[in-house]
Formats: C-alpha cells, structure tokens, sequence
C-alpha cells in the first residue's frame, strides 16, 4: 500500500510575525503607489477638461472617490496578503491574478483623464476598454481567492461594485463628450 504525504504547502509553518507584517505592509504600499501614479493624471485634468465635461447624472460629488479609493486599496490590500498568507498551491495563480488587476488599475486613470486632452473621445473609450478588462481580470481574481481565501475574495466584492458603477461613468463620458 503506497502513502500518501500530504502536502508540504498545507503542513508549512506560518509566516512568523515580523514577516507577515512586512508584507502586509507591502502589499498596502504596492496598492497606494498604484493609486499615486494614477492621481498624477488626474490632479490638472479634474479641474481641467473633467470639471466642464459631461458627466452621468449619477456621478457622485469629486470628493466621494478619494475615500472611496482609500477604502477599496486598502481592502484589495488586505485581500491579497490573505491570500499569500495561506501559501497554498492556488496562492502563486492568485497572486498573479492581482498583479493584473492591479496593472490594468494602474492604466485605466491616465487613460482616461490624462490622454482626452491629446485625443478626445478616442481616451474614453480606450478606458472604457481597459475598465471592462479590469472588471473581468477582478471577477477572476475573486474567483482565484475565493478557494484559498473566503475571506480575501469577499474583501474584493465592493471593489468589483465600484468598478462596474465606474465603467457606468466612463460609458456616460465616452457617448456624451
């Protein structure tokens, strides 16, 4: 009768401490680098050509996406260092699920708000493109997480909202300007 060892991934040791919150911390500073890059095309361009554009008669108030962005970075954060805490076989695919996600976020803001002054429309939809693809690379990503991590891809579900309530926006901007 053969035995079977289990799985070297399952029977490690966890992360000591120091390490996990090392960690933690870079996956909190990778989530809010992100959103630096991305507030550079937005700091002349929403008081620019964005605060005269046509927008959805939803859109919230400019200063409602701030916190709100705070809030999501921080969750994804938070999500994918669950994740790479379990170290199970599923983690290494899961992690780099979120490394897209977060590079396709990481596209979507200068598209959108830095290149409408050099092309125009052609921008918002190009966005609109890359915020459906973000959608999409997130839906997966939750679904990556979801086996190794409950909880980390339930952290992920507001994100996922706001992104689809975002492309609504980008969709109004792109038809209207």
């Amino acid at each position: 009768m053969q035995q079977v060892e289990p799985s070297p991934r399952k029977n490690q040791e966890p992360p000591g401490i120091s390490r996990q919150v090392l960690v933690l911390v870079a996956f909190v500073a990778a989530s809010f680098l992100v959103a630096g890059l991305g507030s550079l095309a937005t700091f002349n361009n929403v008081s620019g050509w964005y605060a005269a554009a046509d927008k959805a008669p939803w859109s919230p108030p400019n200063w409602v996406f701030g916190p709100v962005w705070t809030f999501l970075y921080t969750g994804m954060a938070v999500a994918a260092w669950l994740v790479w805490r379990k170290q199970e076989p599923g983690t290494p695919r899961a992690l780099g699920l979120y490394g897209l996600q977060l590079a396709l976020n990481l596209a979507w803001t200068p598209v959108f708000f830095g290149l409408y002054p050099a092309i125009g429309g052609a921008a918002l939809w190009l966005a609109l493109a890359i915020i459906i693809a973000l959608i999409a690379a997130v839906a997966v990503t939750v679904l990556a997480f979801g086996p190794v991590s409950r909880t980390a891809g339930v952290l992920l579900l507001p994100y996922v909202s706001w992104l689809v309530f975002a492309a609504t926006l980008n969709w109004w901007a792109a038809l209207h300007n």
